[in-house]
């Protein structure tokens, strides 16, 4: 089985077609294609379009494959005797010559002429040989009797009939579709006897496979596949939209033989030929060669580069859609004027209404609503589309127009233009969505990826990043988005929490217009100060906050990390003043902030209060750190080891990633000024739970922490120290900057750390 599967528009008949008249082509001369490989020999193709269109039915396609091994001009005795039967019993009183005749389906056979004739023969063949009166009359009642008794005594007038042990067997069968399925064991039987002069290997080419079946009533997918098992003496060559399924074992009972050990070549990731393709999506490159080729006028194209690079950037890769914009262009054309760029800056209906076609309604509605997403799982799909059961999704997975990344949250994509026709031209079904089913279905979808956000933190940022989205799009209440913004600020990972600007919004406006962008802002600005200075975060947190779009609860994220900023900047007065109104907030952020405020008393001198505020921090408040960062202001190193690595092991049990490397960093600093060996011990540790995570000012100091530990031994220490300073300030970390003056002040005082760790005091 050779298997070419792709969306509608991609090309496949035509690949289909393409093949056929190279294989009939022995040699490839002038059709572009490299010859066959002498090894294969002569082939026979026979192209099915099974389409409900053209009025081909299992029969035909039976017909079909006899016609093809017609041309070999040998006769094919064991299955001309059955299929004689069959054609008595189905089509009393009409000749098989005068069927073929009248039907133009069959006109393209050469063997349409000769047929019936070499049946005959064969009739007559065995007659003679078990001394029957007649030919065709005889395979009834008690002629028949005397054949499969003839066959089964394996009497030597038909000894060569009588080696095919099932002969006997289909030929007392009745004689309907079932039987005729097996015949195709005769069929290959009948060509491997062929003498090796005239042997040929059929080829079938079954075109629009898709309409074979709908995935529930797989009737006539059972008869071919039986086909295609009882001929492993011809290639299959399957044209589609879908992905063919017989590799899964859940179709046990639909189809006969069902299950990778069954067809292990057309299980996903298979790479021996023949497997299945997906036929993908043209490059850029390719698509500008094909408009170039496909209208020129003397010589040359005639689209202009702008239209072309238009309609190349807007097909997504579809040559449907550049089939269309053809078709668009040459219509404006004959006008006597040449179409104008901006002319084909859309989508066109006919893609959705060419996608749609071949959907049953309840796999529309999951398109649907999945184009809201960018990405999705079955279990997304149906809470988002509001159904009970899962096989309109699973049926939509299995699409080509939906990509698979298995490494990603939610395995499934909607190919880009598909989603975008769907949302912005779904105009042409049937059914199509008001404006108010599809505000339902985005509050369903929204619902839906709050309930995912509440797993791992993968599926909580995913979902985080595709809920802004739909709350600003749709106006939905923030909802499930609050908790979500604040867990995603406690673990300093900061992945990137970017979501597109509407297309009507002016290029870096920056303007905020609902809760949602202000929330999307807000966090953007938030994960985004690691890597940017601490200038630019207060900036677009006050913009936040003048917007006064963020529900109360909600304010206070912003506030706090402006009140952040402003320390780092220096500006305490203000972070001050932040802080402590986060405090008399009383809400989630109020211990991060009251652990501010003991901060900032530090910085200024405060020790005593400091030390009261700690003790009502609590491990929520993250006690243990602030205490270190008192003792190691007081020389009393011991004891802000000690604190750094509580808080720390605490972290770690809790599962924080970001609270346990800051710790550790803090740590790191710490112990520099005790002894070299454990320094360099805590630093290593200190990077290694940094990789996890984003903490601009944690890898400072443990840069910082390699200074002080190297205080004294290394002659270029001042040039370090000025090369970290630089980065710090880059970042706007002024309490980094004071850090390294210090640790460069050590440097020239020729301090050196002790080889030993003192004791702490008592008390």
């Amino acid at each position: 089985m050779l298997v070419f599967y792709g969306v509608g528009g991609i090309g496949k008949s035509t690949l289909s077609r393409a093949l056929t008249e190279h294989l009939r082509d022995r040699e490839g001369g002038g059709s572009g294609w490299s010859p066959l490989d002498p090894q294969v020999g002569r082939v026979v193709p026979v192209r099915v379009d099974m389409s409900r269109d053209s009025g081909g039915d299992f029969e035909s396609l039976m017909l079909s494959l006899r016609l093809a091994a017609a041309d070999l001009g040998q006769p094919m005795p064991t299955f001309d005797i059955a299929f004689q039967r069959y054609w008595d019993r189905n089509h009393p009183g009409e000749p098989l010559d005068e069927y073929l005749r009248r039907r133009t389906w069959f006109s393209r056979f050469s063997g349409t002429q000769s047929l019936s004739e070499q049946m005959q023969s064969a009739l007559a063949d065995v007659a003679q040989a078990v001394a029957l009166p007649g030919t065709t009359g005889a395979l009834v009642g008690q002629g028949l009797r005397s054949v499969v008794r003839a066959l089964r005594e394996r009497r030597h007038q038909i000894r060569s009939l009588a080696e095919c042990q099932r002969l006997a067997d289909l030929l007392e069968a009745d004689p309907d579709l079932e039987a005729l399925s097996y015949y195709a064991h005769l069929l290959a039987w009948d060509l491997d006897r062929v003498p090796a002069k005239h042997r040929a290997t059929p080829v079938v080419l079954l075109d629009t496979f898709e309409d074979v079946g709908d995935r529930v009533h797989r009737d006539l997918e059972r008869l071919i596949q039986r086909v295609v098992w009882l001929m492993p003496n011809a290639l299959f060559i399957i044209t589609g939209r879908n992905r063919l399924q017989w590799d899964d074992a859940r179709l046990e009972g639909q189809l006969d033989w069902a299950g990778a050990q069954f067809w292990p070549q057309l299980t996903g990731g298979a790479a021996e030929e023949p497997r299945q393709h997906t036929v993908g999506y043209l490059s850029g490159e390719d698509c500008e060669t094909y408009l170039c080729k496909r209208l020129t006028m003397a010589g040359q194209p005639l689209m202009d580069d702008r239209t072309r690079h238009i309609v190349t950037a807007n097909s997504h890769g579809l040559p449907l859609y550049l089939d269309l914009a053809v078709m668009r262009f040459l219509d404006l054309y004959r006008y006597g004027r040449a179409p104008e760029p901006t002319e084909f800056n859309f989508d066109f209906p006919a893609l959705v209404s060419r996608t749609f076609r071949d959907l049953s309604p309840n796999v529309r509605q999951v398109l649907r609503a999945v184009s809201l997403l960018d990405s999705f799982s079955v279990e997304l799909a149906v809470a988002a589309a509001g159904l009970g059961h899962d096989a309109p999704a699973l049926e939509l997975v299995e699409r080509p127009f939906v990509d698979a990344d298995p490494g990603a949250p939610w395995p499934y994509r909607v190919h880009a233009l598909v989603r975008e026709a769907v949302q912005e031209a779904d105009s042409t079904s049937e059914d199509r969505w008001s404006a108010a089913d599809w505000r339902r279905a985005a509050q369903r979808t929204f619902d839906a990826l709050g309930r995912e956000a509440s797993g791992d933190r993968v599926h909580m940022v995913a979902a985080l990043r595709q809920g802004l989205k739909l709350a600003r799009d749709d106006d939905l209440e923030l909802g499930w988005l609050t908790d979500a913004a604040f867990r995603y600020v406690d673990d300093f990972v900061w992945e990137p929490i970017e979501i597109p600007a509407l297309p009507s919004a002016d290029p870096g406006s920056g303007e905020i217009n609902s809760a949602a962008e202000a929330l999307a802002a807000a966090l953007r600005a938030i994960a985004q100060r690691q890597r940017r200075h601490r200038g630019w975060t207060a900036e677009q947190l006050r913009m936040v906050l003048e917007s006064d779009l963020l529900p109360e609860p909600l304010r206070e994220l912003p506030r706090y990390f402006l009140a952040e900023c402003d320390r780092n900047l220096g500006n305490l007065d203000d972070s001050l003043d932040g802080m402590q109104r986060v405090v008399d907030g009383a809400g989630r952020m109020a211990p991060t902030a009251a652990r501010g405020l003991a901060h900032l008393a530090r910085r200024v001198g405060r020790f005593p209060q400091v030390r009261d505020v700690a003790e009502t921090l609590g491990a929520e408040g993250r006690k243990d750190r602030v205490l270190g960062d008192l003792w190691w202001t007081q020389g009393s190193m011991a004891l802000a080891c000690s604190s750094y690595a509580v808080s720390r092991d605490e972290a770690l049990q809790l599962g924080h990633a970001g609270e346990a490397a800051l710790s550790q960093a803090c740590l790191a600093f710490a112990s520099a000024y005790q002894d070299r060996p454990r320094a360099a011990e805590q630093i290593a540790r200190a990077r290694d739970l940094l990789g996890g995570v984003s903490i601009r000012w944690a890898e400072v100091q443990t840069r910082i922490a390699e200074l002080v530990r190297n205080a004294g031994v290394e002659p270029d220490l001042p040039e370090r120290a000025e090369e970290v300073a630089a980065l710090a300030g880059e970042a706007g970390l002024s309490s980094s900057v004071a850090y390294i003056r210090f640790a460069y002040a050590c440097t020239q005082s020729s301090w050196t750390p002790p080889t030993c760790c003192p004791r702490p005091e008592p008390g």
